[in-house]
């Protein structure tokens, strides 16, 4: 033995008695020592001295089993201050020992790339992730309100606002969005002192790893992360307030998180089933002052919230534009070639908006890499998730020799069986028996796609393996449906059958988890991926389930849709998976079933926009679409240009609103769009300029309605450019809840006087429009060429100072139809109204009146009234569509990939249908 252990020993024997030192010699041959071998009793008698005991000691059992011994003995002899104090030496020493272990596991790693031996630096390679906290709706599953606290490594476990340090915190991200690496980092800087200094011990168990486990306790959870699996468990768990568990790919063990509460364990050493033992954990029955951090996808999110209470966690939503270039120039360590590869991917929208998920910076920069290096230029690189993949393993296979091309099919064929099978199961550790069985023991194209790692000796499972990264494992998983059969292949009952339309419907009913898969295997039939997989992968691929995912398309949103009413696409999924196939034939045999697009509660990211402007491009038949609270991805504004950027176009580009595309796609060539709705979406200045473009250069655009509290007088003077000029061919205008006031009236007057198409303007729930507003509205419009239909002014406070105006107006306009003043308390000038609309000339045929309101002499004009002019209807015809409270700040919200579904269906009662026609071929009121 050596160091401070034997010197603590040495010094602990040292002061036994002779008697002592002689009944603790009498004990060592008495002590059974798994994994070593006792001392010899006649080697014993010789020894004299505590020095040469201690030397026998550490030859026999090893320096750590020698000191367990030795606080064992002690123990055994009543000599519980030796024991004491040599314990507290091994803790100590051990403690040191165990960063030094942490150290060595975490601070180097591994990509897909490992075959070429290449080791990296967590601390050169980290970038730092944009990180939410969040806490949990007390009252439910769903996430409560983001707060505005920016989360690092450094502040994952300071109090949240709440002043609360919670003893549970989630690390959610989707796959490849940098949990793994934000463990690593954790890890590293506890490792140095910098972090979590709180805690003795971080352990960190990756639960890949955990889901051939059976029955574990506490005390082995621990063990499996030492070094040698020995560790002075007693001491270490006797301060469960200085350990943190941290479990990786939580969603890996695919457990159901339910169990009565006194079914589970409050004893650290009991060996439980592992769902027994993680609950017990989770629920504060076993450790309750230790904290646990899990790291996990979104997708079970939800039966986790169900499982704790009151707890907060935080949201890695990826690279901000700043660290996505920080990693590029990390990531090369060469200053030209990271500012051509940033560049080049700056310069691409789809292929920059991919790498906000650091798995796919990765990638780029891999593939990219590998053109920089070879001819020192960059070809254009595909713009789809599958071709980039497909790019990167055509790179990754030309690397290995002729032979394993040879049987690269075969293998691909087990490859992605094997890959399908663990997909469907949830499963993504694969035991050596499944891949000597599946035929894939072929380490020469094994390396290429998984990754080994061995057990505990005497385990009887062998080695475990895991696809390179889940991404390749779904992208196989997709190969399994169209990969062309080159032999007869046999008939047997246990394979996973090729039926696509299996897939497509169970994901459309209840697998979520299956949507990369499923996007995949739209990319996978695309023409050119299909050449590119036969010239670039060596496989075949078939073009025969085209036909069923064409049908799927075509028919999986008719259920959401009345017969009498017009079909829209309500799922963001639906434009990934046209936008991934790419192919302007199959997009327009899709969209030809549909009319419109209605999206609620949508966090529309730019590969959302992405994909959404491809497909508006290719859709001839697009009538309406419907944005109800969604939200826009936003640049972030940068202090200064990027490197090689000219200060003009970054100027130019972050004016560009987030709306700017969509309105751009929507101005396709033989576009007859007719009705856009953008209802509490956040509009800022730049939209509406975007919007004012839109308008003059669309003519089929017939309705336009805004509800956004953010337009205001300044964004209505905007929209006014637009409504000027003569492409505008605008027949209703909805402007609700905009915050107009009457500084706006003039302009918009004018512009309306431009038009002689307006049938409708709506400018309800403006409350700062008032009297002053009605009357310039009303002097403007009365010299306007066109002939108003419907005027809808409803909860306007307005007075009766304002109804002289409208009287004046109405005696020149003979051919309004609806006039809404509903919510508005008129006084003696609701009388001079009424008397107005007996004359013969006014053919209004809806009046909105607020008739609790009005006076006696009011009540007896509108008797009079409707004597004279029966067919007239007189009621409150104000609809709310306010949203539902705090609908505004909930705008930046994570959305998951499928927000949008059910869109009409949630929403609130009495509200108008996003799926309702345009209203130029009805009613007006």
């Amino acid at each position: 033995m050596a160091g401070e252990e034997s010197t603590i020993l040495l010094e602990a024997l040292a002061s036994l008695t002779l008697e002592d030192f002689q009944a603790f010699k009498k004990k060592l041959p008495q002590d059974d020592i798994k994994g070593g071998w006792n001392i010899r009793r006649d080697e014993l008698e010789k020894v004299t001295h505590p020095s040469t005991l201690i030397s026998y000691m550490g030859d026999s059992y090893g320096e750590g089993a020698a000191m367990d011994i030795a606080i064992r003995l002690f123990e055994e002899m009543n000599q519980r201050d030796l024991a004491e104090k040599v314990l507290d030496e091994k803790v100590k020493e051990y403690k040191q020992k165990y960063r030094e272990h942490v150290a060595r596991e975490f601070l180097q790693y591994k990509e897909v790339n490992c075959c070429l031996g290449e080791n990296l630096s967590v601390s050169d390679h980290y970038t730092n992730l944009t990180i939410a906290r969040k806490s949990w709706n007390q009252h439910g599953d769903e996430p409560g309100d983001v707060s505005s606290d920016a989360v690092t490594t450094q502040t994952l476990f300071e109090p949240s606002k709440d002043s609360q340090v919670p003893r549970v915190t989630v690390l959610v991200g989707a796959s490849g969005m940098g949990k793994t690496m934000t463990i690593r980092k954790v890890m590293m800087e506890w490792v140095e002192g910098t972090l979590c200094t709180q805690f003795d011990y971080v352990f960190c168990i990756d639960c890949k790893e955990l889901s051939c486990s059976k029955a574990v306790s506490v005390v082995d959870l621990i063990s499996n992360c030492c070094p040698q699996q020995r560790t002075p468990a007693g001491r270490i768990l006797s301060n469960p307030e200085k350990i943190l568990f941290i479990f990786d790919s939580f969603e890996a063990l695919g457990l159901p998180l339910a169990q009565p509460k006194d079914q589970l364990s409050t004893d650290p050493t009991e060996a439980k089933p592992l769902q027994t033992t993680l609950l017990s954990l989770l629920k504060r029955t076993i450790l309750p002052e230790s904290s646990v951090l899990i790291a996990m996808r979104p997708t079970a999110l939800q039966s986790l919230g169900q499982c704790l209470e009151g707890e907060h966690y935080v949201e890695i939503q990826g690279f901000s534009p700043a660290a996505r270039e920080e990693y590029f120039h990390r990531y090369f360590g060469n200053g030209s070639k990271a500012d051509l590869a940033f560049r080049f991917t700056r310069g691409n929208a789809v292929l920059y908006s991919l790498c906000v998920i650091p798995v796919m910076s990765w990638t780029v920069c891999t593939i990219l890499k590998q053109e920089l290096d070879k001819k020192d230029q960059l070809l254009a690189c595909s713009k789809t998730t599958t071709q980039m993949i497909m790019f990167y393993l055509s790179w990754l296979m030309k690397h290995r020799d002729s032979n394993a091309w040879q049987n690269l099919q075969q293998f691909l064929h087990k490859l992605c069986t094997l890959a399908a099978d663990g997909i469907w199961k949830h499963k993504v550790l694969f035991e050596e028996k499944e891949i000597k069985d599946q035929g894939l023991n072929q380490p020469e194209l094994l390396s290429l796609f998984l990754n080994e790692k061995g057990l505990e000796k005497g385990t009887d499972h062998g080695n475990v393996y895991s696809f390179s990264h889940l991404h390749l494992q779904e992208f196989f998983a997709a190969m399994f449906y169209v990969l062309e059969d080159r032999e007869e292949v046999v008939d047997d009952s246990r394979l996973l059958a090729k039926d696509v339309n299996v897939l497509l419907e169970t994901y459309h009913m209840s697998r979520m988890d299956l949507n990369m898969t499923v996007q995949l295997l739209f990319g996978l039939v695309n023409p050119k991926s299909i050449e590119y997989a036969d010239k670039g992968i060596g496989c075949r691929i078939s073009s025969r389930p085209r036909g069923d995912l064409l049908r799927w398309l075509q028919t999986r949103h008719r259920d959401l849709c009345h017969r009498h009413e017009a079909t829209v696409v309500e799922d963001l999924d639906t434009f990934h998976f046209l936008f991934e196939i790419n192919e302007r034939s199959f997009v327009q045999s899709v969209l030809g079933s549909f009319t419109g697009i209605a999206l609620q509660g949508a966090k529309l990211t730019l590969y959302d926009q992405a994909a959404l402007c491809f497909c508006i491009k290719q859709w001839v038949g697009l009538l309406s679409v419907t944005l109800r609270s969604c939200s826009f991805h936003q640049q972030h504004r940068r202090q200064e240009p990027a490197k090689g950027l000219h200060w003009q176009s970054w100027q130019q580009e972050e004016l560009c609103s987030p709306l700017r595309p969509l309105c751009q796609a929507l101005w396709y060539p033989g576009s007859s769009l007719q009705s856009l709705r953008l209802q509490w979406c956040g509009l800022t200045e730049g939209d509406i300029e975007a919007l004012g473009t839109l308008l003059a250069t669309l003519p089929s655009l017939v309705h336009l309605e805004l509800g956004d509290r953010a337009l205001g007088d300044d964004g209505v003077r905007m929209l006014c450019t637009g409504l000027r000029q003569p492409g505008c061919h605008l027949r209703v205008l909805r402007l609700r809840y905009t915050h107009l006031t009457s500084g706006c009236c003039q302009d918009l007057a004018v512009a309306l006087g431009t038009s002689r198409c307006l049938e409708e303007l709506d400018l309800s729930f403006s409350s700062g429009l008032r009297d002053d507003g009605v009357k310039l509205l009303c002097e403007g419009l009365q010299h306007c060429g066109y002939q108003l239909q419907t005027l809808r002014l409803g909860s306007c406070s307005l007075t009766g100072a304002c109804c002289q105006a409208l009287v004046t107006w109405l005696g020149h306009n003979h051919s309004l139809k609806c006039l809404d003043l509903s919510d508005t308390e008129l006084g003696a000038g609701a009388t001079m109204l009424l008397q107005q609309l007996r004359h013969h000339s006014c053919t209004l045929q809806t009046l909105g009146l607020s008739i609790s309101t009005l006076s006696k002499d009011a009540l007896q004009e509108l008797a009079a009234l409707r004597e004279l002019k029966p067919s007239l209807k007189i009621t409150d015809l104000l609809e709310h569509e306010a949203p539902e409270t705090g609908a505004m700040e909930r705008l930046s919200f994570q959305r998951s990939v499928r927000a949008g579904r059910g869109a009409a269906g949630r929403g609130r009662k009495g509200l108008p249908s996003p799926l309702t026609a345009p209203p130029h071929s009805g009613s007006l009121c």
